[in-house]
């Protein structure tokens, strides 16, 4: 059974989108775009749902929050920083990208690190690619393909893992990066967030990203 005693929800309904907090979470909240029935995250956000500010696509994704649903955010000196995911993808827009994971920045439209899963028709299976800000006022994230030929409808695997030295390591269905980060991001209140965060806004409302984890981990080790 996966813990969401650390996370709350956001859903794409209403303006603004639905925030579904950690106590209403944790006793079993479900609808049509979110679930943990049977011991697993199911995932579901279509590219016609609801954005939150500044965003220009839908998700249905997991914040960071402490158990009495406060938000969580944190500076990566404090400890040893990792999320820890198995999923599956179901289902991609027809951009065939969608946002697995995130280390968020509080209070910034730029993230740390976003993890996607970039499907290829051409090949019938998807890329894992990350990207990262090395530095906090970055324009452009540096793109990393981390694995690639990565099937849909089969379980794998990623970590992101930031240490208290500012070292980020990702990894992803076996494969590894590792850089040191600038240390102008040392100050920097963070978050993670999972789910699904669709890179498409435009289709039937039948289309969208629909991913469902069966491993989901937060640990941030004292040193």
């Amino acid at each position: 059974m996966i813990d969401l005693a650390t996370w709350n929800l956001s859903v794409p309904v209403g303006t603004p989108p639905t925030t579904i907090d950690t106590p209403r979470l944790v006793k079993g909240f479900k609808n049509s775009y979110f679930h943990a029935d049977t011991g697993t995250l199911f995932f579901w956000s279509p590219v016609t749902g609801s954005k939150t500010a500044n965003a220009i696509y839908p998700r249905t994704e997991l914040r960071e929050t402490y158990a009495n649903g406060s938000l969580r955010n944190w500076t990566y000196p404090e400890a040893d920083n990792l999320l820890h995911a198995t999923l599956t993808v179901n289902q991609v827009p027809s951009s065939g990208k969608i946002v697995i994971g995130q280390i968020h920045a509080y209070n910034s439209t730029k993230p740390l690190v976003k993890v996607e899963y970039q499907y290829k028709t051409s090949t019938g299976a998807g890329n894992i690619v990350a990207k990262v800000r090395m530095r906090p006022d970055d324009e452009h994230s540096r793109i990393i393909t981390l694995a690639q030929n990565v099937p849909m409808d089969r379980d794998f695997s990623y970590l992101i893992h930031l240490s208290p030295g500012g070292v980020l390591g990702l990894s992803a269905a076996g494969a590894q990066w590792d850089a040191q980060l600038s240390a102008t991001w040392r100050d920097k209140p963070l978050y993670f967030k999972a789910g699904v965060y669709v890179q498409d806004n435009t289709g039937y409302t039948s289309e969208g990203g629909k991913v469902t984890f069966s491993k989901l981990d937060i640990d941030h080790n004292k040193t």
